[in-house]
């Protein structure tokens, strides 16, 4: 999940701004042109802030009420769906919390205005009257039946006394201990239990996560099954699903599909032991196996994940079941479970490409997965480029040349159980760093929890098309890239695939196309390309881009300089059909016609033909 996203639209809500950002540990979004200090930037408030809605993210604006209830209004369908929104006055005297009040908006205005010294605005019935909010309970419990809240608020607002009930309700003091009107013949009933109940209409049932199930299943186990036998154990338990706080093995069954269904499907996570951790729980197990001790170094997966979780004063409360391919069974901790404490999690690596490194290239999903990982991995430039979204993430810089020690790093970072983003600038999948990802897994040598982490993907702009948005359209037609990079590459294939292009006339980019030490092959690709077109043919040459240092030019193919480019240049050779075109403003714009001018019936055909 993104950081809370605090919004300022003035240099005299700065101030407030970084205070809040600081107590909630938020990301500072200022308007471009009025706040010149922020973690990132806009330059439409409208489309920013609806924008982080859409996403979901929590928004805390110093703006005024009114303004910002205006730019969300034409958003307003689902209160459920709704993140927290909040306003607070420039001063910081007011906090408001506008939206998702009973989805944590108004505990943070409470934790921002008891920070700041002023008032939190906090305008909903139940919370001002009983000081809780009965379709938000505390961390560890849910509530089964949301869809009943409203009706039951509306009557306890209205004078209704309350019955408390349930097998658990020792352990909801948060119901217990607030000041609701409760007796013992209330009309109203809140239940408290982790047995299956179903809710009368005034009722609202809350379920504490004190349920843990551990699932054993062989390699490639169907989903159908394991999905079946994890519901066959909750029903034998006679648990309520919703009591269950996650899914539990040992950590070789990491990366199976069936173990992580199941925990979507219970919307729970999943987590993993090693086989020591498991076998501290040996003496516990109902039914211990030496052939599973055999195989995997514990004498129990289902029951030893399950006590594993659930501490040693938990216990048992479904032995062990099997299916023919899996195995799983339940225990009960005394109290809900903070799963942050359990085994690890799966790890994940996300390989992304930060495009060119200017914040406008670079793309939602990208920053989403940097914002959602606690390490970064990456050449030190690459990461500088992202330091406005990188606050309070462990940064591991690697030097140019350490591409394989840098993939490797990552990946093992992301097998203890980490979530990281493998940082690439341009699109990782081009000549970058996904190949290796991928490459490694393949060729092995990597831990076995490392092969087992989870592997998301993201595109970037690529140097390729950022240089051709620059020019105009220099790729309007067929076009390849070649490295002149002979470090993994011999020059003869190098030298194989540029006669190939140029015979072939396509548009060819040209990507590491000079080092300190090596000058002579741009100006081989040169020679190469003159002999198979015209000497005027449009050269597009490309240096930071995206930067404040970028500089694109454009030259003729016959005064291409070697000592004009350098290893922050793409090198765009048009090929025979690629033109120019110079407007109003002067500026001269590079394209490669698709041919539509040969297409009957344009108005581009017969007005060339004219």
């Amino acid at each position: 999940m993104s950081k809370p996203r605090v919004i300022v639209l003035s240099e005299s809500g700065s101030e407030i701004a970084k205070n809040v950002a600081s107590i909630i540990g938020g990301q500072i979004d200022g308007y471009a042109s009025r706040v010149s200090k922020a973690d990132n930037t806009f330059d439409d408030v409208k489309t920013h802030v609806q924008a982080c809605f859409k996403n979901g993210d929590v928004i805390v604006a110093v703006m005024a009420s009114g303004a910002l209830i205006r730019l969300l209004a034409p958003l307003l369908k689902d209160k459920q769906s709704e993140p927290p929104v909040i306003a607070i006055s420039e001063d910081g005297s007011s906090v408001v919390p506008l939206l998702g009040g009973h989805h944590g908006a108004n505990a943070l205005a409470r934790t921002i205005a008891d920070a700041l010294g002023s008032h939190a605005a906090v305008t909903t019935a139940g919370d001002l009257k009983f000081g809780i909010a009965l379709d938000e309970p505390p961390a560890g419990w849910v509530l089964a039946n949301p869809e009943n809240a409203k009706e039951v608020m509306a009557e306890l607002v209205a004078g209704k006394e309350v019955r408390l009930q349930g097998n658990c309700l020792a352990d909801a003091e948060w119901l217990t201990g607030s000041k609701l009107p409760i007796d013992d013949d209330g009309d109203v009933v809140l239940s408290a239990t982790d047995r299956r109940h179903e809710a009368d209409k005034l009722e609202l049932v809350y379920h504490p996560k004190n349920h843990v199930i551990g699932i054993g299943c062989e390699r490639g186990a169907e989903v159908d099954e394991v999905m079946a036998l994890a519901n066959q154990a909750i029903n034998e338990a006679g648990v309520a699903p919703q009591s269950i706080s996650a899914v539990t093995s040992i950590d070789l069954k990491a990366d199976e599909a069936a173990l992580h269904a199941v925990a979507a499907k219970l919307s729970v996570p999943a987590r993993f032991y090693v086989a020591a951790t498991l076998e501290i729980e040996a003496p516990r197990l109902a039914n211990p196996s030496d052939v599973v001790f055999a195989e995997t170094g514990c004498h129990g997966v289902a029951e030893g994940a399950a006590l594993a979780s659930v501490g040693s004063d938990g216990e048992l409360v479904l032995p062990k079941i099997k299916s023919k391919r899996a195995t799983a069974a339940i225990a009960k901790a005394l109290h809900p479970v903070d799963v942050r404490t359990l085994g690890r999690d799966r790890g994940q690596l996300f390989v992304v490409g930060i495009g060119p490194g200017q914040e406008g290239w670079r793309s939602p999903e990208v920053t989403r997965m940097i914002g959602a990982s606690t390490d970064l991995v990456g050449y030190s430039l690459y990461l500088d480029l992202i330091s406005e979204i990188s606050d309070g993430k462990t940064r591991h810089d690697f030097d140019l040349g350490k591409e394989e020690d840098r993939v490797r790093h990552a990946m093992e970072l992301a097998g203890a159980g980490k979530d990281v983003a493998l940082v690439c600038s341009g699109d990782a999948g081009i000549y970058a760093m996904a190949t290796l990802v991928f490459e490694l897994l393949a060729n092995g040598g990597l831990s076995d929890a490392a092969q087992r982490i989870d592997i998301a993907v993201s595109p970037g702009i690529s140097a390729l098309q950022a240089a051709a948005a620059r020019a105009g359209a220099p790729l309007g037609h067929d076009f390849c890239t070649i490295s002149l990079s002979d470090l993994l590459t011999p020059w003869e294939a190098i030298q194989m695939r540029i006669k190939a292009a140029a015979e072939g006339d396509f548009v060819i980019a040209f990507y590491n196309p000079v080092s300190m030490r090596r000058r002579t092959q741009l100006a081989h690709a040169k020679e190469v390309l003159l002999q198979h077109r015209p000497d005027d043919t449009p050269v597009i040459l490309a240096t930071n881009l995206g930067r404040p240092e970028e500089n694109v030019r454009v030259v003729p193919l016959c005064e291409l300089l070697v000592d004009d480019v350098d290893m922050l240049t793409v090198v765009v050779v048009g090929s025979s059909e690629t033109r120019t075109v110079k407007t109003g403003d002067g500026k001269n714009w590079v394209y490669t016609p698709r041919g539509y001018a040969a297409k009957d019936g344009t108005k581009i055909r017969s007005e060339a033909a004219e």
